[in-house]
């Protein structure tokens, strides 16, 4: 998991995802996506993440559990080893929706339209995907109607732009051509080595939007604690609430 480079920064503490004591260790400034577990490789939003899921669904192993666009350690291991209802997904412009991609074999889906039945999941899981999504109040919604009644959609998203108002970033014409609005921006995709298109900058007022489109009440949980590993720049988790 840690490469044999000094760390510039170390700490033993307690991994919300490896449930064991463990050493977190940078080789660079950006904890964001270098504060490492020794044990899971799992970094600082997935932890907070983890945490969130823990605490507000302790029985989250007994429950069925979907997680859109998962990485390949962390959370998204955690999960998959230990809930028998977990299911993933990925979206792959080229399979129809709700098909398997038999190379990896992921199920196609796409947050704005997705194919499962209404009120299928305890738990909707995202990590750093809305933010790529063209039109996010449709993938709201969509999140909302196939979570079970008092199940949530857990995830994270930088929230960039904090107390400002969220920007578009970039958006689809009448002709599904690509409209930028700023100068492109890309982020790591599993699935794709181009990266995947910044399609908003987020600020807080994320949560009013998902309440109003999306009819579910969204709370931002801020959490600091560098004995947990967590602590970077924008790894705010956010729960939405089905009613």
């Amino acid at each position: 998991m840690m490469t044999s480079e000094k760390a510039i920064f170390s700490h033993e503490g307690y991994c919300p995802i490896c449930e064991r004591n463990v050493e977190f260790r940078a080789n660079h400034t950006w904890f964001r996506d270098h504060l490492i577990c020794s044990g899971c490789g799992s970094i600082p939003r997935e932890r907070a993440l983890f945490k969130v899921i823990a605490e507000h669904f302790p029985n989250y192993r007994d429950l069925k559990i979907h997680e859109s666009s998962p990485g390949g350690r962390g959370a998204s291991i955690k999960l998959h080893r230990e809930c028998a209802g977990y299911s993933a997904s990925q979206f792959y412009p080229k399979i129809e929706r709700g098909n398997i991609n038999r190379t990896s074999g992921y199920r196609c889906e796409d947050l704005e339209h997705l194919t499962f039945e209404n009120e299928t999941f305890d738990l909707f899981i995202t990590q750093d995907v809305l933010e790529h999504i063209f039109h996010p109040e449709k993938a709201f919604i969509e999140i909302g109607r196939v979570l079970k009644s008092g199940g949530a959609h857990i995830f994270t998203t930088p929230l960039v732009n904090k107390a400002k108002k969220s920007e578009r970033w970039a958006s689809l014409s009448d002709k599904q051509e690509i409209i930028y609005h700023h100068e492109p921006e890309y982020h790591g995709n599993p699935v794709d080595p181009n990266g995947a298109l910044v399609t908003m900058h987020w600020g807080y007022d994320i949560a009013t939007l998902i309440t109003k489109e999306a009819h579910m009440p969204t709370t931002i949980i801020e959490i600091d604690n560098i004995n947990l590993g967590i602590r970077a720049e924008y790894i705010e988790v956010l729960a939405s609430w089905k009613l």
